[in-house]
């Protein structure tokens, strides 16, 4: 068993860090296993090597170790472009200049009724479909995948294995996916990637069998299927576990500065005090 907790370096680890990374960790123990540590840092204006060391010593704090240096995401352009080349080869990318105001008012036109929801936002209404996708690999602009071309002959043999939550075997569903997922963002104008392909690339790198995350990604979770099946990639157990919230049921945040480990050590909390905390 191969575990990673994969934070982004933005703001100070929580209560909702301390117990994604803590049972990640402890899965990974108690099956004899490897806890790996991977920063999810390709934002790079809002990415700091201050938050980064200062949850480096959260988790020591609370007693987690990894097994291997810690992978960098900002470090792994070159391996998602290559990623992206090979999709891009096969007409399953189209390069899309659209605005988020644009999506909206697309999506929102009277024709189109209320917009639909998905795991990114408002769902694609197509916009820029009919772009061009000849030539080599476009660059400066977000790469969109063709859905309706991305799920042909896969659906059937697309599955996995939740253990968490809602636990079973799953399978894609090709309509859920056209109509909820749409064509999502492999590649924003500003980063080179985005967080599905990355993600994909990432636990494959790195040989994770067990993704344990956050319910609230559960949506996710298709597409990064679905990306495993186009790129060859194995596809992980995934475990998909509860949220920890504050008093009013909202999920916690890194604006939840209250919150933050850093403030449980500071006003001397022990991390048994933490594990307590989040049920653990």
């Amino acid at each position: 068993m191969r575990t990673r907790f994969a934070p982004s370096p933005t703001g100070p680890l929580h209560l909702g860090h301390a117990f994604a990374a803590i049972l990640a960790h402890d899965m990974a123990r108690k099956a004899g296993g490897r806890f790996l540590l991977r920063w999810e840092d390709i934002d790079r204006q809002r990415s700091r090597p201050e938050w980064e060391a200062l949850a480096e010593e959260d988790l020591r704090w609370l007693g987690l170790s990894w097994d291997e240096p810690p992978l960098h995401q900002s470090a792994r352009l070159t391996l998602y472009r290559e990623a992206l080349g090979r999709l891009w080869a096969r007409g399953l990318l189209y390069p899309c200049r659209c605005l988020r105001r644009d999506i909206l008012a697309a999506a929102s036109a009277p024709q189109e009724g209320a917009p639909l929801i998905g795991p990114d936002g408002v769902v694609y209404p197509g916009t820029c479909r009919g772009e061009p996708r000849t030539g080599p690999l476009p660059e400066g602009v977000a790469l969109r995948l063709d859905m309706a071309r991305a799920i042909e002959g896969i659906a059937a043999e697309a599955e996995w294995e939740e253990t968490g939550t809602l636990p079973g075997r799953q399978r894609l569903d090709p309509a859920w996916m056209l109509r909820t997922v749409g064509d999502v963002v492999l590649a924003r104008r500003d980063f080179g990637t985005a967080y599905h392909l990355a993600v994909v690339v990432d636990d494959a790198a790195q040989g994770i069998t067990h993704v344990t995350r956050g319910e609230d990604l559960r949506d996710a979770t298709p597409i990064h299927v679905l990306l495993q099946h186009l790129l060859g990639l194995p596809t992980p157990v995934y475990h998909h576990h509860r949220l920890i919230r504050d008093k009013t049921g909202r999920r916690l945040a890194k604006r939840e500065d209250a919150r933050a480990i850093r403030r449980f050590r500071e006003d001397g909390a022990t991390p048994q005090d933490i594990r307590r905390m989040v049920g653990l």
